[in-house]
Formats: C-alpha cells, structure tokens, sequence
C-alpha cells in the first residue's frame, strides 16, 4: 500500500516536471536584420524566440541598406505534438521543439545624388515656390531671365506684403 502511494507521488512529481520547451530560430543572410512577429519586435538576427502556438506566424525584417521583407511562415508541430500524443509528449522532461526559419534579404540601390544636380534642383523648386513660375527641369537661369526682381521695381518688403493683402 505504501509503496503504491509512493509510486503515485511519484508519477505526479514527473508528471508536473514535464514541460516542453518551444523556440523559433530566426536566421537572415545578412545578419544583423530587426524582426518583428505578429507586429512585435522580438529582436535582431539570429534571434531564438519561445512560442505557445503552432500556426502560421507574420514575420518583417528590416535592416539598413536592405529591402524590408514581409512574409509568413508557419510553425508545423511534429508528430508528437498532435493529440492524442501531446497529452504524454507534456509529461516528458526535457522535451524541445525547434523550429527554425531562414531568409534573404535583397540589397536595394541607393541613387546618389550629384551635389550640383541637388542644388540645382534646390534652387529651381525656390524659385518655383516664390512664385517665378519654374517648372521642374526648367533651368534656373531660364527663369532668371523673365523675373525682375523687387529693388529694381522700386518695391521693397512692406509695400510687397500690404500689395498681397
């Protein structure tokens, strides 16, 4: 009598023990890339995250120089893990599901500017805005031409500013 008792106590201490550990490893070529699932930030490449629930699972990566990748992939629980086995997979001490995901990510092109060209493109958008009537890849020397400025109209601040009101 005492030794079943014993063995019951027993079989309730493995029982409680068990527990199975779930991870998802997340791997991108290059590392280094932020993920988020299901909209959370759970950190930055390679990265090992624990889960509850087998599914499939939203995942975005993000990283400088990179086009950020959004897609999904699904945690697939393996046999044992299905019923009715899961309730016995449970009890099992040390028992771990691994499940692990690799991406690429694709390297964008950045288009570097010429100075010059950006200035340029500065100065026509502020003269377009001013009301000189530059049109986008019209030259600003172009449009230098047709405007007479204010001090050789005899205007100055003021007497602009009270002609708009």
């Amino acid at each position: 009598m005492k030794v079943c008792g014993v063995l019951v106590v027993l079989m309730g201490i493995v029982a409680l023990s068990g527990c199975v550990q779930r991870k998802i490893k997340i791997n991108s070529q290059p590392e280094g890339a932020l993920v988020y699932l299901n909209d959370q930030e759970v950190g930055r490449t390679p990265v090992a995250v624990n889960f509850t629930w087998y599914g499939i699972y939203d995942v975005r990566l993000e990283k400088d120089g990179y086009q950020p990748l959004w897609t999904q992939a699904e945690a697939v629980a393996p046999v044992w893990e299905n019923p009715p086995l899961d309730l016995f997979a449970e009890m099992v001490p040390g028992n771990k599901v691994e499940v692990e995901w690799d991406f690429e990510m694709e390297k964008t092109e950045r288009k570097h500017n010429d100075v010059d060209e950006l200035l340029r493109n500065a100065e026509e958008m502020k003269q377009y805005t001013t009301g000189a009537k530059a049109l986008p890849g019209q030259g600003v020397s172009e449009v230098a031409e047709g405007v007479e400025s204010t001090e050789a109209m005899g205007m100055d601040d003021e007497e602009i500013v009270s002609e708009v009101e």
